[in-house]
This record gives C-alpha cells, sequence and structure tokens, in this order.
C-alpha cells in the first residue's frame, strides 16, 4: 500500500525538517569576514534555543504518532505488527561550542516503543476463555464455540416398545448426519474486572422446529472474593455431576447415560453463588424457577419460587480434579486425585412448569419405563397429577492417576405432595440409579478408550444401558475430537430428537461425532 511504502521517506523528511530546523543556529552565528577569518563563535540567544528545540520535540512526537498509525495497520492487513523502527539518529539541541555537542533526549523513542505495545492486547488463546477478541483496561471479549458433526445410526433398535401397563407404541429408528448442535459464547468483563457477563446462542439442529430449537441466553456476575461469586440469569441446576459445570469435558461427547438424563435437573432461570469454603472444598447453591425452562414459557410457571440446588466438592489429595472437575484423565495425573461430591434438589412441578412432549427436552419427570408423569392416565387409571413435589440426591466419587480414571454416581429420587384429578392409584414414588464410567488414555493425549454404563431400579421397571467408545484427539488437546461409540440401551425411559435414543428404545446404537469445543 502506498501508505506503507512511504513510511521511509516520511522519516527522512521529518529529521530533515530538524537538521533545516538547527541550521539557523549557524545563520545567527554570524557571516564569516570579507579576509576569510574565522570570527568567535556567537552564543544562540536561550529563547531561541529553547524555540527550536521545541519545534524538534514537536516533530519527533508526530514521527511517534505516525510510527503508531502505520503499525496498526500493518497489524489490519497482516495480522502482526511490523518490527519497530530503528531510532532516529541523536541530533545536536544546541549550537556547536568548542565543548561537546548534547544528544537529544531519549523519551520520543520510549513514546514509540510503546506505542508499539497496543496490537499486543488483542488476540491469543486462553484454555477456559477460549479466543481473545478485545483485551483493554476497561474490559474484555472473549470468544466460545461448542459444535459438533454427528452420524446417527438406530437401526439395531426394535420398532416397538411396551410399558409396564403393556401399552406398545412404536419406535422408529434414525440414520441421519447431524450438525447437531452449534453454541456461540461471548463472555469476559466489562468496567471492573469483578463484574462479568457471559451471553450465548445455542441450537440443536437435529430439534428443527420444536420449541426452545434456538436459545439466546447468558447471565451477569460480580465476585466478591474467592469465597462469593453471584450469578442471575439462566444456567443448568447443580444437580448431578452433569450439570455442575463440567461440559464439555465428558467421557461420552453431550450425551449422558440414562440414570444420569433420567434423574438430573435441567438449565433454568433464577440466582446462585459459587466458591471456595476451603482450598478443597467448593459449593455451588441455586434458586431457580423450576426444573427446566427450556420450552417453557413465564405465564406457564407457577406463582411461587420453590426450586432449591445445591452441590458441594471435596477434592482431598490435589486439590483439583482436571479442567471443571470433568470425566477422564486427560492430564495425566502423577499423583492421585479424588472426589467427592453431594448434590441435592427440591422442586415443586406442574404440567405447565415441566416442557410438552414435543418440546426439546421433556425428561424431566418420567416414570422409569418412560411414561411422563403429568400425562393423562399415566397409571392406567382415569385421572392424573397436576402437582407433584420432586427432591433428589446424588452423590459421587472418582480418582484419576496416570491417564487412568474411575468415577461412580448414585442417585435417589422422591416424588410425592401429589395434588391429583380423578383416580391416581399412587400417594408417592421412589426410584434409586447408579452409573459406572472408567476410562484409559492408550495414548497420551491422544488416544482415550472408555465404558460407561448405567441403571435405574425404579417401581415401573429396571432399565440399563451400556457403552464402548473411544475419543481420538488429532491435536493433543481436549479442544477437537473424534467421538465413536456404540450403545446399547435396555427399554430407555429417556430420549429426544437431540439425544442417541428415543424413549423406550431397546436395542445397539452407533453414534460418531466430530466435535469442537472451546
Amino acid at each position: 500500500m502506498k501508505r506503507l511504502t512511504s513510511r521511509p521517506r516520511a522519516r527522512a523528511a521529518l529529521v530533515g525538517l530538524g537538521l533545516g530546523l538547527l541550521g539557523l543556529s549557524a545563520q545567527s552565528a554570524g557571516a564569516q569576514t570579507a579576509t576569510g577569518a574565522q570570527p568567535a563563535p556567537v552564543p544562540v540567544p536561550d529563547a531561541q534555543r529553547q524555540r527550536m528545540e521545541q519545534q524538534l520535540q514537536e516533530l519527533i512526537d508526530m514521527r511517534a504518532q505516525f510510527d503508531g498509525r502505520i503499525r496498526a495497520l500493518e497489524v489490519e492487513l497482516h495480522g502482526s505488527a511490523a518490527a519497530p523502527a530503528a531510532p532516529a539518529p541523536a541530533v545536536a539541541t544546541t549550537a556547536p561550542t568548542p565543548e561537546a555537542a548534547e544528544p537529544i533526549q531519549t523519551l520520543p523513542t520510549q513514546r514509540a516503543e510503546a506505542a508499539a505495545e497496543y496490537p499486543a492486547k488483542w488476540g491469543g488463546f486462553e484454555p477456559g476463555k477460549g479466543l481473545i477478541l478485545m483485551r483493554s483496561d476497561v474490559g474484555e471479549v472473549d470468544l466460545g464455540l461448542v459444535s459438533y458433526l454427528r452420524y446417527l445410526n438406530q437401526h439395531g433398535l426394535d420398532k416397538t416398545y411396551t410399558d409396564s401397563f403393556g401399552r406398545t407404541s412404536t419406535v422408529v429408528p434414525r440414520e441421519d448426519l447431524q450438525l447437531a448442535k452449534v453454541q456461540i459464547t461471548l463472555r469476559g468483563w466489562l468496567f471492573d474486572p469483578r463484574f462479568g457477563y457471559n451471553a450465548y446462542v445455542w441450537t440443536s439442529q437435529a430439534s428443527q422446529g420444536l420449541g426452545a430449537q434456538v436459545v439466546v441466553a447468558g447471565n451477569i456476575n460480580w465476585t466478591f472474593n474467592d469465597a462469593l461469586k453471584v450469578y442471575f440469569g439462566i444456567h443448568s441446576l447443580p444437580s448431578t455431576r452433569s450439570t455442575n459445570r463440567t461440559f464439555p469435558y465428558w467421557l461420552r461427547n453431550d450425551n449422558r447415560p440414562i440414570a444420569d438424563e433420567f434423574f438430573r435437573g435441567s438449565y433454568t432461570q433464577g440466582i446462585w453463588a459459587e466458591g471456595k469454603i476451603t482450598p478443597k472444598l467448593e459449593y455451588r447453591a441455586m434458586i431457580a424457577n423450576n426444573l427446566s425452562a427450556l420450552g417453557v414459557q413465564a405465564r406457564q410457571l407457577d406463582a411461587k419460587i420453590n426450586t432449591y440446588s445445591g452441590a458441594l466438592t471435596w477434592t482431598p489429595t490435589t486439590g483439583e480434579f482436571g479442567p471443571a472437575n470433568g470425566f477422564g484423565d486427560f492430564e495425566k495425573h502423577e499423583k492421585v486425585a479424588t472426589l467427592f461430591s453431594a448434590h441435592y434438589t427440591r422442586s415443586t412441578e406442574t404440567p405447565q412448569s415441566q416442557p410438552a412432549t414435543d418440546s426439546i427436552e421433556n425428561t424431566q419427570l418420567r416414570l422409569s419405563d418412560g411414561t411422563l408423569l403429568f400425562a393423562n392416565d399415566a397409571f392406567n387409571t382415569p385421572g392424573r397429577i397436576i402437582e407433584a413435589r420432586y427432591q433428589m440426591m446424588a452423590l459421587n466419587a472418582g480418582v484419576k492417576h496416570k491417564g487412568y480414571a474411575l468415577e461412580l454416581e448414585y442417585y435417589a429420587r422422591w416424588l410425592d405432595n401429589f395434588r391429583t384429578e380423578g383416580l391416581v392409584p399412587v400417594d408417592d414414588l421412589f426410584d434409586s440409579g447408579l452409573q459406572v464410567q472408567a476410562s484409559a488414555m492408550l495414548i497420551p493425549k491422544t488416544l482415550q478408550l472408555y465404558l460407561s454404563g448405567s441403571k435405574i431400579f425404579g417401581e415401573y421397571g429396571d432399565p440399563y444401558d451400556v457403552a464402548v467408545g473411544f475419543n481420538y484427539f488429532p491435536f493433543k488437546r481436549r479442544d477437537l475430537r473424534v467421538n465413536v461409540m456404540g450403545l446399547y440401551t435396555d427399554r430407555s425411559p429417556v430420549g429426544y430428537t437431540a439425544y442417541p435414543v428415543p424413549v423406550g428404545a431397546n436395542g445397539f446404537t452407533l453414534v460418531t461425532d466430530f466435535s469442537l469445543a472451546f
């Protein structure tokens, strides 16, 4: 570009102007005599010298500003700044005298070097933050992305399903290719590093046309200290380990074992707090509207806030359990890392505060055979439940060492305080469950093998699932991976379009994902 290639000529002009100003001092010293005799040096008046020095200083400052603008243009065009220009040659700021000339000050050069640091505030990648789009003294903007391509083959499933009451329904298998999820997140802080924000757009392409297929959400937060950070907005209830901010650091890509999916809470709106009680013990507690806000309008909520969820996580040996306390030992802990956590969630739910049967996520309250709790004639009698209290406890234990990991979770759920219409033959329900996940890094930071399974011990059936899969990390980092998994389900009580299997799935499913998450 012309503006870039003209920089050497511009610098030469500026230096020439400075030398020209200094030449005025020689003229003021007087001309030679007619005989050629050299006159005695005539001192330059102080006022004139100061004026010339000031003019030269202004020219050098103009040069520094010019160089800074050129570097900004080079960053915009080429993505990196050119090497800083060599400092201008030293020029005397006083008239020649028998004493040594005095060089110019180095301040303008220092200013030019400081200006060159400006582009360094942009760009870069940091784990946990993503791509740094902007960073300054008034705020920061970071970009995150979660997306994956999925191939799904359900032809190994039975074509019909019979529930615990003898009712038969049709299961329609799928085989498709999907850009299954896209989540674009902007996060950072504004005005004060303690004031943070998180805004994202989330869509499930497999759920096109259903309620809440596209979600625009986020939260704002304020950090008081390590012991207290407060949020307001939309987030997952910390009801199980998978909903306690461990995503996307899972073994199975964006899908849980059926027991976890059956018992857990979901994403909702509310206020929550988190922090460290001790260096190895942290908490998270949330007050929310209901178990799931996906596909639920505000006018469908009951006129009271009665959803509470909390978690305590203890990491006694190392004080950490990998990024986000996630699953698997990708990091290869040289010292044994352990985790223990306890979760409790309580909520009063009604049919209006639950996602509908055609919603993007309709798994919150079901019987263990997959029947929706609030469905008409759910118990094969002329009646229905119109309000219920949900209580759920989850207990976790995990260990990681040198690429190996073993992680367990136990669930217990109570449903009671029913309000009913017509005949309902039960006053309360209790279901429990268990999941186990084991993994090994066969090739450090490259290839991971895992085994995952769960079982529900329910009043209307005891379904289970088993999965075997591997994760391949081509760049030796968790942000990008290929996941291949074979999944066997026995009468799955959960399922929706974004989940690998439908309700009632009995048989084999193949899932392959190419995932990018940072």
